[in-house]
């Protein structure tokens, strides 16, 4: 018995084929880094509220006066704003001098008595002034939001963050790790970098 392959069933072979090999390139993903992702709130089950007869209930969404909807647990968002200026200068001077001299007195008799002491006379200075001033300022002006990663008994927490950006020529992160105090934390859940200890900006 003779098969015949059309050239239907030929082109439905090939392009499985062709399409079995390039599964794997759009398979793979680029791994995203590690040690700046979000942290998340761990999600509470819902527990039934007792009735206290207050007005203002927290459960229903009511915010404290003083501190009102302020970040102050794990994984709630805070804005940094990255004012960062620094300014380094050097100067350097130089200056060193140096001189010297000799003479020789002829004898008053004899042959060589004609010399003129004047004329055997030699002396010789040399100085050096040098100096050199280098600088070098950089400024940096943004604002990326991270999140509480951990709240300490002192008032201090914990935050971290990235951002990514993609770019034309490629993506681009830019990440944040730091202490900061929660009393600086505005009403806006802002906070300038300067306030922050042990800044870490890549």
């Amino acid at each position: 018995m003779t098969r015949t392959f059309t050239p239907f069933v030929a082109g439905l072979l090939a392009m499985s084929v062709l399409g079995a090999s390039a599964t794997p390139a759009f398979a793979r993903k680029k791994d995203q880094p590690s040690g700046f992702e979000p942290t998340l709130p761990v999600a509470q089950p819902l527990q039934p509220q007792a009735a206290t007869g207050g007005i203002f209930n927290v459960s229903a969404g009511y915010a404290p006066l003083y501190t009102g909807t302020r970040a102050a647990r794990v994984g709630d968002p805070v804005t940094i704003l990255l004012i960062e200026n620094t300014t380094a200068a050097k100067s350097v001077n130089s200056k060193n001098s140096k001189s010297g001299g000799a003479s020789i007195l002829p004898p008053t008799a004899g042959p060589l008595s004609f010399l003129n002491p004047d004329a055997l006379k030699a002396s010789s200075n040399s100085s050096f002034n040098g100096g050199g001033n280098a600088a070098q300022t950089s400024t940096l002006a943004s604002t990326l939001s991270v999140t509480i990663a951990e709240v300490r008994p002192n008032g201090t927490a914990l935050v971290r963050g990235e951002k990514q950006m993609k770019l034309s020529q490629g993506d681009e992160w830019v990440r944040f790790s730091g202490i900061i105090r929660l009393a600086d934390i505005d009403q806006e859940n802002t906070i300038p970098s300067p306030r922050v200890a042990d800044a870490r900006i890549e």
